[in-house]
Parts: structure tokens; sequence; C-alpha cells
């Protein structure tokens, strides 16, 4: 495909293939067999090779024939109009998994020609999990709220009157006075481990050197749960700090160590500590009405054997657990924590390989009075 200079009040340029080039969303023009015939610049980094690597070659070298993209283009070349698809995945070894919105529109008068947009939405979903994480928070925080005041006053109430009849029955009935006693013990500290949630007081945020807490997470990891489990820091040293409750992210950084540490897996342990910069998403922060960029990002990483399907949609949901043992509270606190300080924490998970990614707000320096 060749693009014509546009002449403009005597000037002659090539201001479509510059317009093209700066558009975010990658567009590429192929015909009805697939070939490209163009590609912009955000296409060479969606596709991660070069333009002359593209033009001349089938799409399908890049996305596989049977993923969606190549029906729409069927149904592009029948009909002759255009077509719109969203949260299209296409995956291949060459670009990896992207979700995507496609768009689909002949080109007048090219023979045949189709110019196709392909815009990732990674950024829009994890909003969307976003949201979803914060409403399980949300809900948990309203349901330890309750508890506490319907359930933990007469539990004191039951044990108290376990213990005057303890005084009073025969040996042999005591150890159920006793059992009484226990099983009240045990719910009264589930209902205070769930009063966590109901914490509605704003956090106290200052600057918090995210490293710091890291390796503090790391020495309490190796000297309890996680003897024997091999540690990888990959840290970025020049992040700045974050805007934060230390305390608080100790807490979340923990219990993803401590699920990493604990989920089954085949080989010997490994877990990888990392911090990165990331730009892209944008969240608000509660108690503030500008919305704020996340660009911190702390990852942990551990090999095992992944979350199982059943689980992946309500992970952060009070109460899900797949271990004997578990409440199911630990990535429900952790997603109210994260929530209070305005971040985002999202997942992906296959076997031999989960990673667990917490986007947080930087500490940004107060401008001199």
């Amino acid at each position: 495909m060749s693009l014509r200079p546009l002449k403009r009040n005597g000037m002659s340029d090539q201001f479509p293939t510059a317009l093209l080039d700066s558009l975010s969303e990658a567009i590429i023009v192929v015909d009805a067999n697939g070939l490209m015939h163009y590609a912009n610049l955000s296409a060479e980094q969606f596709f991660g090779v070069g333009r002359a690597r593209l033009v001349g070659h089938p799409l399908s070298e890049f996305v596989p024939e049977d993923t969606p993209l190549f029906s729409l283009l069927e149904q592009v070349m029948a009909t002759g109009g255009a077509v719109a698809e969203n949260g299209v995945t296409l995956a291949s070894p060459r670009i990896g998994t992207r979700f995507c919105a496609l768009r689909l529109s002949p080109i007048v008068d090219s023979d045949g020609l189709v110019a196709v947009s392909l815009v990732e939405q990674t950024i829009a979903r994890s909003i969307d999990r976003q949201l979803s994480h914060r409403s399980a928070a949300r809900s948990v925080s309203a349901l330890a709220a309750m508890l506490a005041h319907e359930v933990k006053n007469p539990l004191s109430g039951i044990r108290g009157a376990a213990q005057l009849l303890e005084q009073s029955v025969p040996d042999s009935e005591r150890e159920l006075t006793e059992l009484i006693c226990e099983e009240t013990d045990r719910i009264v500290a589930l209902v205070d481990r769930m009063e966590a949630f109901a914490d509605g007081r704003p956090i106290e945020r200052g600057p918090i050197n995210i490293h710091q807490v890291l390796n503090h997470v790391r020495r309490l990891s190796q000297n309890g749960f996680g003897k024997g489990v091999r540690f990888i820091e990959t840290y970025d040293p020049s992040l700045p700090d974050v805007h934060g409750d230390r305390d608080q992210l100790i807490q979340v950084f923990l219990n993803l160590v401590k699920n990493a540490c604990e989920v089954p897996g085949d080989t010997d342990r490994e877990i990888e500590l990392s911090t990165a910069y990331r730009h892209g998403l944008r969240l608000a922060v509660p108690g503030q009405q500008a919305r704020v960029n996340l660009p911190l990002v702390v990852s942990v990483r551990d090999n095992g054997r992944g979350v199982p399907d059943e689980l992946r949609s309500h992970l952060f949901d009070a109460f899900v657990t797949n271990k004997p043992t578990g409440t199911g509270l630990g990535l429900a606190l952790v997603a109210k924590i994260i929530n209070d300080h305005g971040g985002a924490i999202e997942f992906d998970s296959e076997p031999g390989r989960t990673s667990f990614r917490v986007m947080l707000p930087l500490q940004f320096p107060q401008a001199a009075p």
C-alpha cells in the first residue's frame, strides 16, 4: 500500500504516514489473503518486530488463524462493511497473550485492502478487576462490622454461662463445657481477625521505602514459614518512596509471600520479589478527588502449581481458600489494604509460575512554602 503525499497550501509532505505513526493503537493493512501491506509504529511495538518484518508477510506468522481476527477479516471481505469486537484474546509465541479490541474497515478504492486497528485493553481489564476487588473488600467490611456487634457479644455470654455450668456439672460432663469454651474462643478469634476489615479510619500515609519493607518481609519469612525457600530479589534501586503505611504494607506482602510459600509445588520452592516502574494505570485514591498514577509495581512470583481455575474469579473474596486449615481472609485483607492505599492488585497464574502484582502510588515531594 502506498500513501501519496498530500498537497495543502502548496506544501507537500507525508502527512498521512505521520498521522498513522502518531496513533497509540496498532494499525495494519491486510488483503484478502491476510498479507500485510502496511504497519504503523504502534504495530511494530505490538508485534515486537520492525515494519520491514511485517510488510509483505502473512498475518498468520504472528497471529494464529483460528483467532477471531481472521473470521472478522473474512466478514469484512464478504460484506464490505466495517466490524468491531471487544475482548478478543490474541495469543502466540511471538506476541504473547494480548487482550484487545479489534476494528476492521475496508479501504475505499484500494482493491480489497482492509485496515485493522488493534487496541490493547489490558489496563481497562485491570481497572475492572480493581472495581470487583474493591466491592468485595467493602462487602467484607460491612460483614465484619455486623459480626463484631451481633456475634461477638453473645459469644461472651455463652462462654460465661459455660464457665458457670462447669462448676456444677459432674466431672464426666465437664469435657462438654470445656468444648463450648474452646469453640467460642475459636469463633471470637475469627471475628477478631475480621474486625480488621471494619476499621474505617483513614490510614496514616507517609514516605515509605518499599525495598526496606520487602527486606523485612523476606527476613521474617526465611526465619519462619519460608525456611528452605530460595528467595530472589530483583529490585529497581532508583524507585522513589511509596505513599503509604509501613505496617500495613508489611502485612500485605507478608500475606502474599506466605501464600506463595504454602502453595503446592513439584520442584524446589523459589520466590522472586521484584520492583519496577510502569506507566499506564490511574485510579482514584480514597479521600482525594484527583486520580493518581500507580507506577510503582511490586511483584511476588512463585514456581508452584498455580491458582486453581475454580478460584480465580473469586480469589480476593472472603472465605475463599483451598487450604485445609485456611480461613480465606488473607487475600481479602490484602485487597482491602491495597484499596485503602488507592492502589491496585492483579495476578497471572499458570503451572510453574504465579505472579501477584501490587501497583502503588508514589510519595511526591512537597512543594516548598
